[in-house]
């Protein structure tokens, strides 16, 4: 089964054109997406994911149709977008009792032994973690619902 299908994607902005994008990648396969600033890396991952809307093409994500089945979809592929922050006030045990409700799969014990494993406090707020130790907080969170896909951008960053 191919977990990617992107046929012909395409998004306009007035300085910059995101044209006929094609990109396929088989379950079982690891692909880098590498590319000079602005090219388009960013903007072709939110499109794919419908976090941005699209101005043509086609998408397919673990065999479904987006924006079709956009739910679904979220819920078998895990994504770390590069300068996502969440509330910065707000504990990292909140947000993730918050963000564990949109999982069906959700599964807590790979959840804490990510966090043991990444050595991240529950009881701090956002705004006092690291760079590198937010993204390994979005790691946790984008593995710990045993996702068929991981959609990765710029996940290095920050990290030491």
């Amino acid at each position: 089964m191919n977990l990617i299908e992107i046929k012909g994607l395409c998004k306009n902005f007035p300085s910059f054109k995101l044209q006929n994008v094609d990109i396929t990648l088989e379950e079982g396969f690891i692909m880098g997406f590498i590319g000079r600033n602005g090219a388009g890396k960013s903007t072709t991952i939110k499109t794919t994911l419908n976090l941005m809307n699209r101005d043509g093409g086609e998408v397919k994500l673990c065999g479904l149709s987006m924006p079709e089945n956009e739910i679904e979809i979220k819920n078998q592929v895990g994504y770390v977008l590069g300068g996502v922050d969440f509330y910065p006030e707000a504990k990292i045990s909140s947000i993730t009792n918050v963000t564990k409700t949109f999982y069906k799969e959700w599964d807590e014990g790979l959840y804490k032994k990510l966090c043991d494993r990444f050595e991240i406090d529950q009881n701090k707020k956002f705004k006092q973690l690291s760079a590198g130790m937010k993204v390994k907080y979005s790691l946790a969170v984008a593995m710990s619902h045993n996702p068929k896909l991981l959609i990765l951008d710029e996940p290095t960053s920050g990290l030491d």
